[in-house]
């Protein structure tokens, strides 16, 4: 099974341009067969997961030769796949929410008229980002990479008949590419210092390097990172991307796309290893975003913009985790695994509620919900009560690690880190339960037009069985440390440590404020009346409803110079280098147009020349000039 890993790609890769090209002919059946084939990548996937599972945790790394991609003299690239515990975390992730997404979407998408288009994206998305999580080394990590981005533009911009969904869909698609340039330049640094880009190479070689040079590449993959897991400052356009049908966004937040960055920062562990700089920096990216990412959430009245917030807070913790090194490496990947099932769950909410609601996504038109929608009440309450940490749900054995792990260290930066994690966690109690008192709990708010109903059982089947992993997968996975354990052979052992605070302190400050944060959120909009307009919005306010106004200082800063810029360079362009070029030629043409004139055809006309010519040679004889 390890050996026919290549299935996981192909599979799904095959599906897409079979609906793609096969047209109209696939509309009855198309849908289906996304979902065999993404059905098909999991049980491939799970058939090599048990087979590796029987192998000591030393064996536990294959790799599988592909082809010969590039040759040219001196140079060779491979194409293959690696295979080891942390990128079959990721193939386990993607393959089974995916696939319960692919169910979910064909009663979802059912009155679209291009299902099938929609799911042929799907099926792109889901080959991408397997490539990306199996690939062998940077260049075709980088494939995927680019691949995930595209799927993700398409699908972002699926309704683009509509104008603002297809600026959406731009933006991210741009924004991502502003990222982009980051891995190129870090893939750039590589092969300067170590002449090749595969991981085996790369990290054979870290020990030969300067720091500085170490630091150079880690900064330039952190850039990248931030790019494709909104973080800060790259983290505009994911709020945006809602835009897309529901299914993407529970795709892009839970299992593909917005977790490639943290894991590119994972995977290239060995390079941040030595340099204490790039980590100080991914863990401070990852602490600004996870605070910022909860205060917006706190002001969207948008269901789905509300848990676009939470992801971006999420990975925050995620990378927070990730730039403390080896101690953290692992509750990254702990806590990106469990969130990707509670946050899939509850984006299959939102998108259950918006079928019962006509597509509205304002929480102040929702209220009461819980009476109607009873299995969505039930299953996004087991989500809610996994991402706000209460035992013993999926979220408190991910994220309690990460909160412990931040206050572990010398100096001023367990402190700084490990109180940003608390207040994360207060806030996202806070969010998070206003959100969802808003939406299930006090009166109804909605109109008479609404016929508020629970979706069918095509919908709500993934959803519970996603709810079952937000009660219990990290109770599962923290048993024994089994999930830590598993991850060792690319993490490493994570020691024992001892923060600055200790443990039971630290989990009962946890608690404490999620307790605050749940009740002071009940008073506001579980218990009080909640108005079905905005109120005048405060200073504070005003900063995270427009997402702290990071797309006017992405226009002041980036777009307005560049445009600027650009003209600049259009304008020396066409003056300077079009003009010398075209200047050249034009004066040749006159120097032609005057020499043509003494090219009369005339015989008397050279003689008068040509005796010009030997009179002034002869005077210039006799002058003494020549």
């Amino acid at each position: 099974m390890l050996d026919l890993t290549w299935l996981l790609i192909a599979v799904p890769l095959a599906s897409s341009l079979v609906l793609i090209l096969l047209g109209k002919r696939a509309d009855k059946w198309g849908h289906w067969m996304g979902v065999a084939a993404s059905t098909a990548a999991f049980v491939v996937g799970l058939g090599a997961l048990i087979q590796m599972l029987g192998l000591d945790s030393e064996s536990r790394t294959h790799a599988v030769h592909l082809f010969t991609w590039i040759s040219g003299g001196e140079l060779h690239v491979d194409a293959g796949l690696l295979l080891d515990p942390l990128s079959m975390t990721f193939v386990m992730l993607v393959t089974f929410v995916g696939t319960l997404i692919h169910l979910y979407s064909v009663a979802y998408m059912e009155h679209d008229p291009r299902r099938r288009i929609f799911f042929a994206y799907l099926n792109l998305f889901i080959a991408a980002m397997l490539l990306l999580v199996l690939a062998d080394s940077y260049l075709l990590l980088f494939v995927g990479w680019e691949g995930v981005g595209l799927a993700s533009y398409l699908l972002i911009g699926f309704w683009n008949h509509k104008p603002e969904y297809a600026t959406a869909a731009n933006k991210a698609f741009v924004v991502n590419r502003v990222g982009d340039v980051g891995l190129i330049i870090a893939m750039g640094l590589m092969f300067t210092a170590f002449g090749s880009l595969s991981f085996s190479d790369v990290f054979a070689q870290v020990g030969d390097v300067s720091t500085a040079q170490l630091t150079a590449i880690g900064l330039t993959l952190l850039v990248a990172a931030t790019g494709k897991s909104a973080q800060f400052p790259l983290q505009s356009w994911l709020g945006d991307a809602m835009a897309g049908p529901t299914p993407v966004s529970a795709l892009i937040h839970a299992a593909t796309m917005v977790t490639a960055g943290v894991y590119l920062i994972v995977r290239s562990s060995a390079i941040f290893d030595l340099t204490d700089t790039a980590r100080l920096v991914v863990t401070s990216v990852g602490a600004i975003t996870l605070v910022m990412g909860a205060i917006i959430g706190m002001a969207k009245d948008d269901i789905k913009k509300a848990l676009a917030a939470s992801t971006m807070s999420q990975i925050g913790y995620m990378m927070l985790a990730a730039g403390l090194g080896p101690i953290g490496y692992a509750f990254a990947i702990f806590h990106l695994l469990t969130h990707g099932f509670f946050k899939a769950g509850m984006f299959l909410g939102a998108g259950s509620v918006m079928h019962g609601m006509n597509d509205t996504v304002d929480m102040r038109r929702f209220g009461a919900l819980r009476t109607a929608m009873v299995v969505t009440w039930v299953t996004f309450g087991l989500g809610w009560l996994a991402i706000l940490g209460v035992p013993p749900f999926s979220g408190f054995w991910s994220k309690d690690k990460i909160i412990e792990a931040a206050f572990v260290g010398e100096g001023w930066q367990p402190w700084v880190f490990g109180l940003a994690a608390l207040i994360g966690a207060g806030l996202t109690a806070y969010y998070m339960s206003r959100l969802f008192f808003m939406t299930f709990h006090g009166k109804a708010r909605w109109t008479d037009e609404m016929h508020p109903h629970e979706s069918p059982w095509l919908m709500t089947a993934p959803m519970i069985v996603l709810s079952i992993g937000s009660a219990l997968l990290g109770w599962f996975l923290a048993s024994g440390d089994r999930f830590t354990t598993w991850l060792e052979p690319v993490t490493g052992h994570v020691e024992e440590h001892d923060p600055v605070m200790a443990v039971p302190l630290i989990m009962t400050f946890t608690l404490l404020l999620v307790a605050v944060g749940v009740v002071v959120a009940w008073l506001q909009y579980g218990r009080a009346e909640v108005p079905t307009e905005a109120p005048a919005p405060s200073l504070g306010t005003m900063l995270a409803r427009n997402d702290f106004y990071q797309d006017s200082v992405n226009r002041g800063v980036l777009q307005r110079p560049g445009t600027h810029l650009t003209r600049t360079l259009v304008y020396a362009d066409a003056a300077l280098v079009d003009g010398a070029v075209n200047g050249t030629g034009t004066g040749l043409l006159r120097l032609g147009e005057f020499l043509r004139r003494f090219q009369s055809g005339q015989v008397r006309s050279y003689a008068a020349l040509l005796l010009i010519a030997v009179a002034g040679l002869i005077a210039g004889v006799v002058l003494g000039v020549l």
